[in-house]
């Protein structure tokens, strides 16, 4: 059966970096963005490479772009 972009390739699993804490009790909402085609292969390959989900990074690289507190109104 073919998933959700269109490949019969089963998602690997990969053990995933323990997410905040604070993160894991809170409820979560989704972000659609769009990239470019090169910029999402070479996330994909890495987080595949280094055996954790594309999800968990880019949270993670958005937690330290965007600290809690600061510059918060």
């Amino acid at each position: 059966m073919a998933n959700r972009n269109g490949s019969d390739a089963a998602p690997a699993e990969a053990t995933a970096p323990a997410p905040v804490a604070d993160a894991a009790a809170e409820a979560m909402k989704r972000f659609t963005i769009d990239v470019p085609e090169t910029l999402h292969r070479r996330v994909k390959a890495q987080c595949a490479g280094r055996g954790v989900k594309m999800a968990d990074v880019i949270r993670d690289l958005l937690e330290r772009e965007f600290p809690d507190g600061v510059g918060a109104r």
